[in-house]
Order: C-alpha cells, then structure tokens, then sequence
C-alpha cells in the first residue's frame, strides 16, 4: 500500500512538527535527522523505527520517492531515538517486504505495521552521539 502524495504534504505540514516533539523520546518513533540534497538544509523527520540489533526497520510508506530516503542516500545522517543520537552506517538498504529476513525478529505488532508497506527501508546504526537529544541550530 503506498500513501497519496497529497496525504504526505500535509503530514510534512501538519503532523511531522507535532510528532516531532514526542517522537525522539518515545520508541519505536524516531527522529531522522538529514540535510537537503538540494537545499542543503536539516530537516527532521518523524518515523515509526523498529530495533533488530543493530538495524532499524522502517515501512516506506510513501514509496521511494520519500524526500528523507533521497537525502539519506546523498549524504550522511543520524537517528534520534529514547533520547539518544546516533549516527547511521553506510548507506540506507531497500527490500521488498516479502525479502526482508529482519522482520521475523520483530514483535507482531511491529511486523503487522511493517507488512502495511510494499517496502521496508534498513537503517544500520553506528556510533553513539553524546549529548542528549537533537539540536536545533537556527
């Protein structure tokens, strides 16, 4: 299932500033954090992020088209998620959901909601950031 593109400007406008004053604090919400490819400015991205060690699951719900997957695969980025910002390893993956292994060792309702998109987005984890939560610079 892939969301209408109309139902994504107004998440971008609506819900995304209000999900992200809660969402780094409370798993599995997380913060992407990436700059524009384009603009080259930061944008915060609220999601739904499931654990599988050290991989993050996260359903693609508006298609690869997504403007944080895009800016993810042009350059670096970080995750905040329970307070704590970490940084990503290498580059974003892209299966199919029916191909993603990592599911399995997902809780059911974690899997349930991922099964919701044609696609899943793995997000490997790298170092740990100090410091407690994200930084707003502006």
């Amino acid at each position: 299932m892939r969301i209408p593109r109309r139902v994504t400007r107004f998440n971008k406008a609506i819900n995304n500033p209000v999900q992200g004053t809660y969402a780094w604090l409370l798993p599995p919400w997380a913060v992407i954090l990436h700059r524009g490819r384009r603009s080259g400015r930061s944008y915060r991205t609220p999601v739904l992020a499931f654990r599988d060690g050290r991989t993050l699951v996260v359903a693609l719900l508006y298609g690869e088209e997504s403007d944080w997957l895009q800016n993810l695969r042009a350059g670096p980025g970080r995750i905040v998620r329970h307070g704590r910002t970490v940084d990503l390893a290498g580059q974003p993956r892209v299966v199919d959901t029916a191909d993603a292994a990592e599911l399995a060792e997902l809780p059911a309702p974690a899997r349930a909601y991922c099964r919701l998109a044609d696609k899943q987005v793995l997000l490997e984890l790298g170092a740990v950031r100090r410091g407690f939560g994200p930084r707003r610079r502006g």
